[in-house]
């Protein structure tokens, strides 16, 4: 089912594992050719343009832009009890670890008389993307809404695609699932628009009739490769928190590894997308052959056992060989995985020598859809090998960090004569000549 790369043997470069890995092919500047006309229309019909593109794409007209009140209430009364629990225990787990991340000012006293103070400062207003293809997505509003209410951003909109088959008194609006989790979260402006065109309706804003989408600061959250393609266009007049791909899942493990556990966690990865990437690296060939036997089995009786056994058996999968335990970290640092686990004899040690993943997870307790859920950790993460250089989303995300600089005339005195010669030296006078319009002396 899955393609085996054997590494046994040989030495091999960062820039040889980086070409000879599995990775989903994600043309986002492919597909920015698609969405430009999609956000050149929203910008110049507006809501129009959003309603047309619900029905072109979504395959339903809803019957606002913002969705009212009441259907968010009614989505939190339909909502099943025991999916409400666990609901406010993912919203709960998130509160406590993001509330860990929230900055404080400092102040650096760099000379008598001066100072430096960095404040950290919310964006005013976001726009937060939650999926709605195929599957639904209330974790995702959980993800984006916490981090972001912790910054204290002032203004939060979330945006999903309208429903075309959905319960009675909810088609045309967003899963009510989704709606739900927004009301838990006191979320309450709530958009039915979705793909490209959500993100430029966040970008640009719009009127529709009597209510007014304010333009956003940033737009965050996962989506398919058309929203990732809108991000890319629209970035720059909105900030972004990632161009996010096709979900992974690395895996290193030894011989001491649960073969279950294990083909279980590539399975859970896999039916979310046929592009999404699973990937298993093991010093053990015994063991892959034993995974390979339990992912047979459990792949049969997997309900989206297609859309599973198609990512799967995708160029972006597959089982890598390594000499030990060693060239496997060696592996997985240049594969940067959005998630990563750890299946070996000493796995804390092991994950402590990760230098680029999305999220680790350590041994056998703690799978990928824990943290899906429940973890407290945040589950939108880098994709596509960029957890080289990004991080996943976070309070951090949602702040600005703005230096603020005072200096009284003595302490700008002891540092003058060096900002005259530094400006000098560029040939930029008028920058020296700002600091001896104030101290003539240094003429």
């Amino acid at each position: 089912m899955m393609s085996v790369l054997d590494l046994r043997g040989r030495s091999l470069t960062l820039r040889d594992l980086r070409t000879a890995l599995p990775r989903a092919e994600f043309d986002v500047e492919a597909a920015l050719h698609t969405v430009r006309p999609i956000c050149e229309d929203v910008r110049e019909r507006g809501a129009e343009a959003l309603y047309a593109a619900a029905e072109r794409f979504d395959g339903v007209r809803p019957q606002r832009l913002r969705v009212p009140a009441e259907v968010i209430t009614a989505a939190l009364d339909a909502l099943d009890p025991t999916v409400r629990e666990a609901l406010e225990e993912s919203i709960r787990r998130a509160r406590l670890v993001h509330a860990d991340q929230r900055r404080t000012d400092g102040v650096t006293q760099v000379s008598r008389g001066g100072r430096v103070t960095e404040r950290w400062v919310p964006v005013d207003r976001v726009g937060l993307y939650v999926p709605g293809g195929l599957a639904v997505y209330p974790s995702s509003v959980v993800m984006n809404v916490v981090p972001a209410q912790l910054a204290e951003v002032g203004s939060v909109a979330v945006a999903s695609p309208p429903q075309r088959e959905a319960p009675q008194g909810f088609t045309g609006w967003p899963h009510p699932t989704i709606l739900a989790a927004c009301a838990l979260l006191g979320v309450d402006e709530v958009y039915a628009m979705g793909g490209a065109q959500a993100v430029a309706g966040f970008a640009y804003g719009f009127d529709d009739a009597d209510q007014v989408c304010e333009p956003v600061s940033l737009v965050t959250g996962p989506g398919n490769i058309y929203v990732a393609a809108a991000k890319r266009l629209l970035k720059g007049l909105i900030g972004i928190d990632a161009e996010a791909g096709p979900t992974e899942i690395a895996i290193l493990a030894d011989a001491t590894a649960d073969a279950e556990h294990v083909a279980a966690d590539l399975i859970s990865q896999a039916e979310h997308d046929p592009l999404a990437a699973s990937v298993l690296v093991t010093d053990s060939a015994e063991f892959a052959d034993s995974v390979a036997a339990a992912l047979e089995r459990r792949v049969a009786r997997t309900k989206h056992q297609e859309r599973v056994g198609t990512a799967l058996a995708g160029p972006q999968s597959g089982v890598v060989l390594v000499d030990d335990v060693d060239a496997g970290l060696d592996v997985v640092n240049a594969y940067a995985a959005e998630h990563l686990e750890i299946h070996t004899a000493d796995a804390a040690e092991v994950a402590a020598r990760v230098r680029n993943a999305g999220a680790v997870f350590v041994g056998t307790w703690a799978p990928v859809s824990l943290g899906d859920y429940c973890a407290g950790s945040n589950h939108v993460l880098p994709t596509g090998g960029c957890a080289i250089h990004s991080s996943g989303l976070s309070v951090q995300s949602f702040l600005r960090g703005i230096h603020v600089v005072e200096y009284d005339r003595d302490a700008l005195r002891e540092v003058g004569a060096h900002v005259v010669a530094l400006a000098r030296a560029e040939d930029l006078p008028g920058h020296g000549d700002a600091i001896i319009a104030r101290l003539p002396e240094l003429e």
